[in-house]
Parts: structure tokens; sequence; C-alpha cells
């Protein structure tokens, strides 16, 4: 399948998607007419989804078995796409932070940090974030972090019968959705960082708060260990399903915990570090086989790393908790962010900078750049092409959950039917990610 070379060609009338080769796919799906002859035979074919609970979304699998065993896999994407690459030519930078948070809508701050960072290296001002705006999302993408695995480990453990898990990760990510809420006023869609800083600074006690829920968390854990790590029925359904070796890891550009589980010690931030995350002290996690029992075990492991790092952060953070110094969470240049408002009712060059920013946004230099962070799911990448002024000219995203579906057809051949729910879980993705 090479839904990943797809072009389209449009005209004044219609809009006809074409792969490279000159395919048209059948008419309201991603799948090729050809896909479909080879699949008319003597083997069983299913399809698997947009409906069914274990694909975590709208994700079809178009799958051809012979008896027991499948011999071919096509996924089918697109169900929830929506145009977010589209949208953002035709919005300010800040007025597309919103849209960020529905990409992997399991890790919105995480998102938000990403795509600022983006827009903050065309601007040039990456790297003179105040010290205590770098610690303040790094706390946000720890805990973002945290979350999004706490959900893929319980539904991972749910699709293969252990129920309890879900109920132990899920109440404990019911108090990062508090945790959310109070320091940004929503719990699902954050919208929390701005061009330039973030929004709000940490209420008082919200970081004690934090300290307490970590060291609860590790409890937690612990206990997710004994249900899980030597439990036979999970084993046996884990353990040697969907190898993915490193180099065909690579080759497929798999990253984040499907990458490391292959063995191969890649994390964006150690490999480019950004923010402060250079001072912070921390182990990436990797595997051995590769197998869906690996992918499991980076992932519990990735967790107590970030509890790790969340308690580094909050020792190091400028001002303390409580920013009894001031410091500053924003960059001071009033052309980038919105000036205070007595300032800017009281000043004439705050006013006009505060009307230039709402109505026109940043005004970005022209060139193009790529940033990408390291996301639950992988590298979360943002290509933008600026030919200057406050919108975007393109603007590519680099869905780390697309590019992991995109093994399905290389990893699901020779398993039996009852393993794509393990390999799906172990993946761990997120339709709204993949879609766009």
């Amino acid at each position: 399948m090479t839904v990943l070379e797809t072009t389209i060609m449009a005209t004044s009338q219609t809009i006809e998607v074409r792969d490279t080769a000159g395919r048209t796919p059948v008419s309201g799906t991603g799948v090729f007419e050809d896909d479909l002859q080879e699949l008319k035979g003597d083997k069983l074919v299913l399809n698997m989804g947009p409906s069914h609970p274990s694909t975590h979304g709208v994700l079809r699998l178009l799958i051809e078995m012979d008896g027991e065993t499948i011999t071919r896999a096509v996924p089918d994407l697109g169900y929830l796409h929506r145009g977010d690459e589209k949208i953002a030519e035709n919005m300010t930078y800040t007025q597309f932070i919103p849209y960020t948070d529905r990409l992997d809508y399991l890790a919105p701050m995480a998102n938000n940090v990403a795509y600022a960072l983006a827009v903050e290296k065309l601007l040039g001002i990456h790297e003179a974030l105040p010290l205590r705006c770098q610690y303040i999302r790094v706390i946000c993408c720890e805990l973002a972090r945290i979350s999004a695995h706490l959900l893929g480990l319980g539904a991972f453990a749910m699709d293969v019968g252990a129920l309890t898990v879900f109920l132990h990760t899920f109440t404990e990510r019911e108090k990062i959705y508090n945790f959310a809420e109070w320091l940004t006023g929503a719990r699902f869609t954050t919208s929390y960082t701005r061009i330039g800083g973030v929004t709000r600074d940490l209420p008082a006690g919200w970081a004690d708060k934090v300290v307490k829920f970590c060291d609860e968390l590790l409890v937690t854990l612990a206990e997710v260990d004994r249900l899980l790590t030597r439990n036979r029925i999970f084993v046996d359904r884990t353990r040697d399903v969907g190898i993915v070796s490193g180099a065909l890891a690579v080759d497929y550009g798999l990253t984040g915990p499907n990458l490391r589980g292959s063995g191969v010690d890649y994390d964006v931030r150690k490999a480019s570090p950004y923010l402060c995350y250079r001072d912070l002290e921390f182990d990436v996690p990797v595997g051995a086989k590769g197998d869906s029992y690996d992918r499991y075990q980076v992932r519990m492991e990735e967790m107590r790393q970030s509890v790790r790092i969340l308690r580094q952060a909050f020792q190091k953070i400028p001002g303390g908790h409580e920013n009894a110094s001031r410091e500053p969470i924003q960059v001071g240049d009033g052309k980038i962010v919105l000036p205070a408002k007595d300032r800017v009712l009281t000043g004439m060059e705050e006013l006009i900078h505060q009307f230039i920013l709402v109505t026109q946004g940043v005004n970005a230099p022209a060139g193009e750049i790529y940033f990408g962070a390291e996301n639950p799911k992988g590298e979360l990448g943002f290509y933008i092409n600026s030919r200057g002024g406050g919108t975007p000219h393109r603007m590519k995203i680099r869905a780390p959950s697309f590019v992991n579906l995109s093994i399905l057809p290389e990893l699901l051949p020779g398993h039996m039917m009852s393993d794509v729910v393990t390999i799906l879980g172990s993946i761990d993705f997120v339709m709204g990610e993949a879609d766009r």
C-alpha cells in the first residue's frame, strides 16, 4: 500500500487523489482497487474497524487470512481527517494553538509546547525563553507523557483481558486532569502554551500537590507491575508477538517507545535537547527483542523516569514553587507576546502592539524550519514554510501515530487474528493525530 506517497491533484471542480503509480483509491476509502482485486480468492477477508473497540479510534484494517493466519493486512486511514495543515495556513500562529490540542488529544499540553517551540524557532527566540518558562513547559510535557502512557497501558492491558489494570491507571490519570484544570482552566483541551511563553504561572499549592502525586503514582506503577509483568496470560500474549527489529524500526521511521522497544537508543530529549532537558538527569529505557512485551516495559519505565524529571524540575525551577522572586514566564518582546492589560489601557505603544498581534499575528520572517519534540507517541514534528507575516505559507505535521501505523502491513502477516489486538495496543496510537 502506498498511502504515504499519496499526492492530491485538484481541479476547479473535483479533487482527485492518486498515488505515485497513478492509481486512484476506491470512492470513499483509502484503499486502492488493485489491493481489493488481490484480496479476491480462496482466502478469507475480514474488515476490522473502523468501529472495532480495539482499534482505539476510527482505524480500518482489511485483513486476509489463510485459516487462522494473517497473510496480508491493508490499513485504511483518514476517517478522522480534518485538514489541520490547511487550516493553519488561514490562521495566525497563535490562533492555531487550540488545534494542536486535537492532535494527540491524550497529551494536549505536550502538543502545545512542540508547536510553540517550532514557531519560536522560526522567530529565532527558542533559545531566549525565560528559564522558568522552560521548566514549566517541561513539567507540562512530562505530566502529559505520564497521562498518555497511563491510558495507553490501561487500554492495552484491558484489550488482552486485564481489566483491573485499567481501573488503576485511569484513577491516576484523573488526578492529572485535575492538575491540568487547576493550571490551565481546562481538563482536556488546554491551549496553555503561548508563542514566547505560557499563559499563566503555577498556581499556589499546585507544585506540592504534583510532587505528592508522583509518590502515589510510583505505588500504582508497582501494583501494575505486580499485576502484569510476570502474569502468565499477559506474558504469553505479548512475548514474541509483533517483533520489530531495530533495523526495521529505523527503516519505517518509527520513533518514541516503539523505536526504543526495538533496542534503538534514540530520544529527542537526549539527541537534540530542547528547553531545559540538558540540565536534567534521566535514563532512556530500551528493549532487547522489539516485541509487544518490550514496548510495554519501555512505557512503564518511561513513566518512572518522568517522575524523576518532575522532581528535579520542581527543585531547580527559578523562583521556586510560588515564584516569590517574580521570575518572567514570557519573553520580554511586546511584538511577540501580548502586553499586560493595564499597560494596554494606559500606553499607546502597548495598545498598538496588542492590536497588531490580535489582528495580524506575530510578524514572522520568511524562511522554513523543522522542529521535532519527544511526545508520548514519538517525535511530533512541525515543518513551517513562511513567506513572512502572521500566518504560515505551508505547514506539515509529522504525526508519530501515522508513521508508526505504516509498519502494520509488514508486521501483521504471520500472526493470528487474536494477535492483532495485542499488536495494536502495544503500538499505542491516536487516530486524531494520525489523520490530522
